[in-house]
């Protein structure tokens, strides 16, 4: 009769029954592996099964992707926009020159040295830095001192629209049109920015000794006043026409003549 608060004895195990419970075991970690639906709610037979799982049931990462022409196309672009530039402005200074314009070398800039736009303002800085740098010597004309020079650079520009919006930079090169800021950097990037200015004047290394290299003094006729007097009409005072608004005239010693 059995009871239900008595314990019986578990019996002997055999040796064959002892080889089939390990055979059984093997048998159920081979059918784990083979069935990744099977689930555990123990945490070591979790990471078991997770260890057994084959990997062709892991899904594999997508592959990379390849590297974007992009970068590659932007550098083709930069290059072909660079010798188009520089072989653009070669064949415009080997052109013979025509009537009016001189057959000298002279690099004249057009600029400006107020910061009140500044993209305009680093522009002009970077292009007189870039013709400083290949030693020659630089007809520099700042609109700022002389608005003058306003009037003349939009003569030497006829293609441009009215009403003519003249941007600075400009330089020119033996009394033709070399470009804006963007053209100088092309040409200064492809080296052949040297190739154009070879003929002009070196630059002299050492500060003028009446202006100290500002390129302006005061005016003889007025001495910077803009006005003089006149006793034509009456007398009383008139413009200077020697100087410009600020009463400065160019520096006889290192700016060369205005043609």
């Amino acid at each position: 009769m059995w009871l239900p608060w008595v314990k019986t004895r578990p019996s002997s195990t055999s040796p064959s029954s002892t080889t089939s419970t390990s055979s059984s075991s093997s048998t159920a970690l081979i059918a784990t592996a083979a069935s990744p639906r099977l689930s555990f709610s123990s945490p070591s037979l979790k990471d078991l099964q997770a260890l057994l799982l084959s990997d062709a049931a892991t899904p594999s990462p997508p592959p990379a992707a390849p590297c974007s022409p992009y970068s590659s196309t932007v550098r083709v672009f930069h290059r072909v926009r660079v010798a188009a530039s520089a072989l653009r402005a070669l064949r415009a200074l080997q052109a013979p020159p025509s009537a009016g314009a001189g057959a000298d070398r002279r690099v004249v800039l057009y600029f400006t040295s107020l910061h009140v736009v500044r993209s305009t303002y680093e522009d002009c800085r970077a292009v007189r830095a870039i013709l400083r740098g290949l030693r020659v010597a630089v007809d520099e004309r700042d609109l700022a001192m002389d608005p003058r020079y306003l009037e003349e650079v939009s003569e030497l520009l006829p293609r441009l629209a009215p009403p003519r919006r003249v941007t600075l930079p400009q330089v020119f090169v033996g009394g033709r049109h070399l470009g804006s800021a963007d053209e100088v950097r092309r040409l200064h990037e492809a080296g052949e920015l040297r190739r154009v200015v070879a003929g002009a004047v070196a630059a002299s290394l050492a500060a003028c000794g009446r202006c100290g290299s500002e390129r302006y003094v005061l005016c003889g006729t007025c001495n910077g006043s803009h006005k003089r007097y006149s006793v034509k009409g009456g007398g009383g005072f008139r413009t200077c026409a020697s100087c410009n608004e600020n009463g400065l005239v160019r520096c006889p010693d290192c700016s060369p003549p205005d043609v």
